[in-house]
């Protein structure tokens, strides 16, 4: 019976080993196959790993590209060139009388009685521009009027007792030497007519100066009397004329600007706190200049306006011929302590900084006397907010021309 058992069981035994060798072979091959699948999918994730951080990089790039190039700013720019501009010279100064007349007392004075003229009224040559109390010479003169009747009388006398004489003279009545005196008396009662007559005229004349009187026509300015003063020699001047009405305009030009300027250089002339522009020119350049100022005066003929006031203060834009030069915009110059600049577009598109000289400020724009050729790229706006070696984008406009 046992030996039985041990039979079955060690059967049983042989018959169950290939099942076992036969699972242990299957596993390995599960193995291998997992381990080649995992190696596909990391083989497959690394692929596309690289593809996937490749095209992010290449998008990052061109995306920096695009944002750097966003951030370069567009700028506006003119080429000004050269144009023909009139070469003005600005100026100020005072407005002044052309030719002023001080009025006094030309003769010997008195009371003042009454006073005919304003300030700003117009006056003709001789004018009476006040009148001086004359009674006690109008005595004087009919004093002097009856000394001179009383002296033809005499004369008169002398000539008919010279007459008498004469015809006596041929009888033996008379001598000669009578005569000769009857004569002389005559001829020095008619000197005392002549004298009589010359002290009247004189007083005549003394009189006629009593009153101010104008000494040509002209515009008055001031007056420094009044009705009821004592005027005389020492009274100084009394009243203010322009000859004419004729103005004119102190200009103080700058040393260099004055050697520009001629003999009839025509002028603009603005007076303070008006916007007249009166037409005007150069009547005199003087020759000599303020040591002190280093400025010299140029005098403007200009006529008469009710705008402009003696002693004012006025702006003057003299032409003094035309030249080449660049024209910009107003807004494309700047100033700063240093003095005018503007900026350009240079190489690779940099900013850069250019001192300049204003010439003359025309409504067309501002002329450029030197710092410019005309072939620069001016930045037009935006000056303020652009920096020196900043890069930008010149955005090319039509000249300011």
């Amino acid at each position: 019976m046992n030996y039985e058992r041990k039979v079955e069981a060690m059967d049983s035994l042989a018959g169950s080993t290939p099942s076992f060798y036969d699972e242990g072979e299957s596993r390995r091959k599960r193995t291998r196959l997992i381990v080649a699948l995992v190696l596909i999918g990391f083989a497959l994730a690394a692929t596309w790993y690289a593809f996937t951080h490749r095209g992010t990089g290449a998008a990052t790039a061109e995306g920096a590209d695009g944002a750097a190039a966003q951030s370069v700013p567009n700028v506006t720019v003119v080429i000004p060139g050269r144009v023909s501009v009139q070469a003005a010279i600005a100026a100020n100064g005072t407005i002044a009388a052309r030719r002023e007349m001080p009025v006094g007392v030309a003769g010997e004075g008195g009371q003042v009685i009454r006073v005919l003229v304003e300030p700003g009224q117009w006056v003709g040559a001789g004018q009476t521009l006040a009148v001086i109390d004359r009674s006690v010479q109008t005595q004087q003169a009919a004093s002097l009027s009856a000394s001179i009747r009383v002296a033809q009388a005499d004369a008169s006398l002398a000539q008919a007792e010279l007459e008498r004489a004469e015809a006596l003279v041929s009888r033996g009545f008379i001598s000669k030497a009578d005569l000769d005196r009857k004569r002389a008396t005559r001829d020095a009662a008619n000197a005392r007519v002549r004298v009589a007559q010359a002290q009247y005229q004189e007083a005549v004349a003394r009189n006629g100066r009593l009153n101010i009187v104008a000494p040509a026509a002209g515009l008055v300015l001031t007056r420094e009397v009044e009705p009821g003063q004592v005027v005389g020699a020492g009274s100084g001047v009394l009243f203010r004329m322009a000859k004419g009405g004729e103005m004119e305009m102190l200009a103080q030009l700058a040393e260099a600007d004055l050697q520009r300027v001629r003999v009839g250089t025509r002028a603009t002339i603005t007076p303070v706190g008006t916007d007249l522009q009166i037409a005007g020119q150069v009547w005199q350049v003087s020759p000599i200049v303020d040591m002190n100022t280093r400025q010299g005066t140029a005098r403007i003929a200009i006529p008469y306006s009710s705008a402009l006031r003696p002693g004012g203060f006025a702006d003057a834009r003299l032409v003094s011929g035309t030249a080449e030069a660049p024209l910009l915009p107003e807004s494309a110059v700047q100033s700063s302590p240093d003095g005018n600049f503007v900026l350009i577009v240079g190489k690779d598109d940099k900013i850069e900084r250019r001192a300049v000289k204003v010439g003359t400020v025309t409504d067309g724009g501002v002329s450029i006397a030197s710092g410019l050729l005309g072939t620069e790229k001016v930045v037009v706006l935006a000056g303020a907010f652009l920096n020196p070696g900043e890069k930008v984008k010149p955005v090319i406009q039509k000249s300011a021309q």
